[in-house]
């Protein structure tokens, strides 16, 4: 039934280029998403960095510990910009998320949007009221504490 937008923005206080290389690296998704989700990386041939067209199969538990498939094309980069990530197999019928980065006051604003819609119509509506956004602002919260630990400047 309902398609949801979930947007957040966080400053970084790093050069735009420490960001963008720890950001495009797909072998730092699971250093960002809590442990509670059980990530794994399922592709063989992963790449240091993404690129368009990459293709990324991974594994999460995000409710009742039952383990879900997720694929997830990388669809549109621009360097130190912007990238897309959008989901072809998994938990969603839609799953379109946009990380935009913008150098401002010496650091990084990193801005996500991320455009879903759960499954199974009104019970998914239902679901995600109940408990779908809640889970999608606590693994954003999770990230931008781990994002702090990393780049913060001592």
């Amino acid at each position: 039934m309902g398609i949801y937008q979930f947007k957040t923005e966080q400053y970084i206080p790093a050069h735009i280029d420490e960001v963008w290389e720890f950001i495009s690296s797909p072998n730092n998704l699971k250093q960002i998403t809590p442990s509670y989700l059980d990530f794994k990386i399922k592709s063989n041939t992963l790449k240091e960095k993404m690129y368009e067209g990459m293709m990324i199969a991974y594994t999460v538990k995000p409710l009742l510990n039952i383990k879900i498939n997720w694929l997830t094309e990388i669809t549109q980069i621009e360097a130190k910009k912007y990238f897309i990530d959008e989901q072809r197999t998994g938990p969603y019928k839609i799953w379109h998320h946009e990380h935009h980065l913008t150098e401002i006051n010496g650091g990084v604003l990193m801005t996500d949007l991320v455009t879903y819609k759960p499954p199974f119509g009104l019970i998914g509506s239902l679901a995600n009221m109940l408990l779908i956004k809640r889970k999608i602002n606590e693994i954003f919260d999770y990230r931008e504490q781990v994002l702090n630990q990393i780049f913060v400047k001592k």
